[in-house]
């Protein structure tokens, strides 16, 4: 699954839908390679494997029938599933949640059903299934027929309404999300990672649609109604999580891909060749992935589905055969997709495809290491994009996931990368930047302590001998180990089964013969727990890279809470060269005023990591904010764009911070027109053929900075653009499109607000609606956002629209958006997926910087169960550091200006 942490303007709107492939020219019925059918032991499963069903029984194989009444959002179904019962019981139960069934049968290996009696427990969400008397140990089939819910959040089977390309008004279409705890809305199942088997799934559809499953269709015939009945070839062995299904008015774009499969993109009618540039990728990445672990994809096809609308909770998923991506982030529309956008689409559909492999042939045993699927999925996007597209220098990119894990750990309230899941609400929250950003920093460390050849001969092992079963990360480290990276097991402990970050300070730096020495004391870096965590006492073994001046890059494992680096060479010593460590480091003022004085001449990465370092380390009290300020101003005008736009960034932020002091901003806007003007001259407003994608991306974020700090030019810019849409509604069309209205959106009058409105309900394609309706909230405004708030509640936006304008006006507005949620609770939690329910009120306080809000956010969380309290515990603490931090950042971002 990709959990998205970056916002971008086009990418304010999450669509999700899923497509199938049907019978196509091309695609044969290839059987898929099943593993081999456990045989039956008596033995009981693996106790030690956390689970919330009783462990007396394992699924070997599901049969599943489905007809959808896409009209009123219902459906019904059947299922047929073979188990294995391993000890005398007269009940099974399984996980079901929103079904009513009405009849259940046992059959045994004798062939006479017996008549079941079936409870429902709505809050274990479980379906309990009663014989007559005890069953003895062994295999049965259990078949029932049952009616569910259509839903209109992406739970479950659900539905996505949006514009037809092809002309007339909306259409419906119908797609599956399981991951984590969904499978159970649509059948009685074991719906657990660690109760893998094979899925046969058929589907009685309108007879124009296209279904999409898992495998290519088998068959289709004819179905009373106007309808047809497709069947899919059966799956190999898998968790309940990865099965699919959607059917709609859907095309499909193919073609085979050298590693024998048939690869597809999966969208609306009308998309065409909207979708080349994500089926040009997509065969190539199967290939590289192939080739990387050492391991043939196993199954005949990959299709990757659109789906309009969005969600609060994911932006894609990782299916088996069968990926379901937001449109936004799969289709690419020259009439909207930014540069920035189309890398979206691109890392997006990388993460999902080493999924396939990391995920969905070797599955972890229990969302505890759900890391095994999302961090090694991150790390994998990067590596690849870094291989067929250098140019986009994506490995720069770790060093912003690694800002975004650590704003995270630095908390009391953070939790380790394998954590402890006991309940459903506990599993949707382990998709955060701890389990993707923290597992890829922790995974690019490791890599580079083990070296890239033992690291990739460890992960290929790993997959020959856990290909269809599950895993724990212990695991994997044993295989890496036995690869030739001795000592690595340790390491790995220490940053996954911990939380927090570690803190290096440098100490003393003496340079003789040629060599530098450097005293390293290691302590933990924390926002709201620094007079604790000596007494704590948490240490880790750190790998260490360093390097004085331009000598070579020495590596060492520091341990026991202090070392000396012995370094070649003479110069300013630079901590975590290459920036492959996940910890921070703090210099003394004369160690930080020598990087100073060469940070134009350190390799971009690295300016990127002292900047997030130093800036981090600042807001914390750890040293003066000057001292972050100072390699700010140093930040040469012609620096790689990625640098250039994180210091843009950081202007931004700084602005921020006085929004009640209007002489202090135009001091700060001042500072950020001189440093970024000459990078926005040498762009200029406009896209240039040819130019290189970064280039494309930097002018857009210098804008959206600008943009932000009232910059007049830009402004001036903007609304004159915006003006043009008057006379030709395609004005604004190509990659800036999202940026201006962006800008505009933000510092919007009334009619202009109106217009943007207008243009949202006109729209025919469903990305650009939701982005407009989106962009309604973003009003700095409290009379505008408080119109977008009351519009999200209206069924004009989109049943998956809602949400987001409720989150946009959020940014600038929190506490009039959370009053608004708290009084309209029961509207609101209609607009937002189950999975994510649970933390949108917190999220939306998040960016409040009134006191109150924290009594306020105790006040809600107080009743609450403690799984369902974490997330508004983690916005209490952000808030209360805040409140006491803020007020001397801004003092002495003041004084800094003021010396300045």
């Amino acid at each position: 699954m990709k959990y998205s942490t970056r916002h971008l303007l086009i990418t304010a709107v999450s669509s999700l839908g899923l497509a199938a492939c049907a019978a196509q020219p091309g695609i044969e019925p290839v059987a898929a390679p099943v593993a081999a059918e456990p045989v039956f032991t008596g033995a009981p499963l693996d106790a030690s494997v956390p689970s919330q069903l009783p462990r007396i029984a394992a699924p070997l194989h599901y049969d599943v029938s489905v007809t959808p009444d896409a009209g009123a959002l219902t459906f019904t179904g059947e299922a047929g599933i073979d188990f294995e019962l391993y000890e005398p019981s007269a009940t099974l139960t399984l996980n079901a949640l929103d079904l009513s069934f009405t009849s259940a049968s046992l059959t045994g290996v004798d062939g006479r059903p017996i008549a079941l009696t079936v409870a429902t427990d709505g809050t274990a969400q479980t379906a309990t299934f009663t014989a007559p008397t005890p069953l003895a140990p062994g295999k049965y089939r259990l078949t029932t027929a049952y009616t569910g819910v259509i839903n209109t959040q992406a739970n479950g089977l659900f539905a996505l309404d949006y514009p037809d390309k092809t002309g007339g008004g909306d259409v419906r279409g119908l797609f599956t999300q399981f991951e984590a705890p969904d499978a159970r809305r649509f059948l009685p199942s074991f719906d657990e990672p660690s109760y893998k088997a094979t899925f046969s799934l058929s589907a009685t559809v309108p007879a124009d649609d296209l279904a999409v499953s898992n495998m290519p269709v088998a068959s289709e015939t004819p179905a009373v109604g106007g309808k047809k009945t497709v069947v899919f070839q059966t799956s190999p062995k898998m968790s309940s999580y990865l099965l699919f299904f959607a059917t709609g008015r859907f095309e499909r774009l193919a073609e085979k891909s050298e590693s024998g499969a048939e690869v597809g993109i999966v969208s609306p009618k009308g998309s065409g060749e909207q979708a080349r540039f994500a089926l040009d990728s997509l065969g190539p990445l199967l290939t590289y992935y192939r080739d990387y672990f050492g391991q043939p994809y196993p199954l005949p096809k990959l299709d990757n589905v659109a789906g309009p609308g969005q969600s609060q909770f994911f932006g894609a998923m990782e299916n088996w055969g069968a990926i379901f991506t937001f449109e936004r982030i799969l289709l690419d529309d020259p009439r909207i997709t930014s540069e920035a956008t189309r890398q979206q689409i691109y890392t997006t559909q990388a993460h999902e495809v080493a999924h396939q492999w990391f995920g969905d042939l070797v599955t972890m045993a229990w969302w505890d290491d759900l890391w095994l699927n999302e961090g090694f999925a991150s790390w994998m996007e990067t590596k690849a994009s870094d291989h067929f597209h250098p140019d986009w220098q994506p490995l720069l990119d770790r060093v912003d996931g690694r800002e975004r894990a650590m704003t995270l750990d630095a908390f009391a309230t953070t939790h380790p990368i394998v954590q402890t899941i006991r309940t459903v609400e506990d599993t949707n929250q382990a998709f955060d930047a701890i389990t993707y950003q923290k597992g890829e920093a922790v995974i690019t460390m490791l890599e580079s302590y083990a070296g890239e050849d033992v690291w990739r001969d460890g992960l290929r092992a790993y997959m020959a001998k856990h290909k269809y079963a599950n895993t724990r990360t212990d695991d994997l480290w044993n295989a890496v180990e036995a690869a030739g990276a001795k000592g690595l097991t340790a390491i790995a402990h220490d940053f996954t089964n911990q939380p927090g970050i570690p803190l290096l300070r440098v100490g003393g730096i003496t340079c003789a013969s040629g060599q530098t020495t450097v005293q390293l004391v290691q302590s933990e870096f924390s926002r709201d727990r620094k007079d604790r965590v000596d007494a704590d006492g948490r240490r880790w073994r750190v790998p260490v890279l360093a390097r004085a001046g331009n000598g070579a890059v020495a590596r060492q494992v520091v341990t026991g809470g202090a070392t000396t680096l012995t370094l070649p060479g003479c110069g300013p010593v630079l901590i975590n060269a290459g920036q492959a460590g996940y910890y921070r480091t703090l210099y003394s003022p004369a160690a930080l005023g020598a990087l100073k004085g060469s940070f134009t001449s350190l390799a971009p990465i690295d300016q990127l990591g002292l900047l997030g370092d130093n800036f981090a380390l600042a807001n914390a009290g750890y040293q003066p904010m000057g001292a972050a300020l100072d390699l700010l101003a140093v930040t040469p005008p012609g620096a790689n764009q990625k640098v250039l736009g994180d210091a843009a960034g950081r202007y931004e932020i700084l602005y921020g911070y006085f929004d009640d002091q209007p002489a202090v901003q135009k001091q700060i806007a001042a500072r950020a027109s001189a440093a970024l003007a000459p990078a926005m001259r040498r762009l200029g407003f406009d896209a240039r053929p040819g130019e290189p994608a970064l280039d494309s991306i930097l002018r857009s974020e210098l804008l959206g900075a600008l943009g932000t700090m009232g910059d007049a030019k830009v402004l001036a810019e903007a609304r004159r653009r915006f003006a043009l849409l008057d006379t030709d509604p395609a004005a604004l069309d190509g990659p800036l499109k999202s940026r201006w209205l962006g800008i505009v959106a933000s510092n919007t009058s009334a009619a202009e607000w109106d217009k943007l409105r207008a243009m949202a309900k006109g729209s025919k394609s469903a990305v650009e609606r939701s982005a407009f309706y989106t962009l309604l909230g973003n009003a700095k405004d409290p009379k505008l956002a408080q119109r977008a708030l009351d519009l999200a509640l209206t069924d004009e936006p989109g049943k998956t629209v809602s949400a987001a304008i409720i989150g946009a006006a959020a940014r600038n507005h929190a506490e009039l958006a959370v009053d608004f949620a708290q009084k309209n609770q029961v509207a609101v939690d209609r607009l937002i997926d189950a999975s994510a329910r649970a933390r949108f009120l917190a999220g939306l306080a998040a960016s409040s910087n009134d006191p109150a809000m924290i009594a306020k956010l105790e006040g809600i969380a107080a009743p609450l169960p403690a799984d369902a309290r974490k997330p508004y515990d983690k916005t209490i603490a952000t808030l209360k550091e805040r409140s006491v931090s803020r007020p001397r950042i801004k003092g002495e971002i003041a004084a800094w200006l003021k010396a300045k």
